[in-house]
């Protein structure tokens, strides 16, 4: 199996529903995020998939939740906007836009520096 990982970061704000403590009130975070994507064949020039054309999706995708109010924008609207429901949120964003060799592995979104939450489908048993 192969894996690629690519990193990026958005900034936006949230405030977490049902929460009581300080992640109540409304605050920002930087976010990074990394995606791990992995496949078992290569192309035929020996890629799994360009990582230009994987650091484009990703950017693309977050520049959806950049620079604003999360809890307004679809799914968070409806869906709290934690760092698991981000990482849940992009990975199946991503999921659907690779090429047939590749999928999603995991996707992991740091809230800060020290803080993280990582989204990854269960083994098929």
């Amino acid at each position: 199996m192969y894996f690629l990982d690519v990193e990026e970061s958005f900034a936006s704000a949230h405030q977490l529903r049902g929460y009581k403590g300080k992640c109540e009130n409304l605050h920002g975070h930087n976010w990074k995020v990394c995606v791990t994507v992995c496949g078992a064949e290569l192309d035929p020039i020996g890629m799994l998939m360009d990582f230009g054309d994987l650091k484009a999706i990703l950017r693309e995708e977050l520049g959806k939740l950049d620079h604003c109010f999360l809890n307004e924008t679809p799914p968070f609207d409806t869906i709290n906007p934690t760092s698991e429901n981000l990482a849940k949120f992009i990975f199946e964003e991503i999921d659907t836009r690779l090429p047939q060799n590749a999928h999603v592995y995991a996707v992991r979104v740091w809230e800060s520096e020290r803080c993280s939450a990582t989204y990854q489908k269960a083994e098929k048993k």
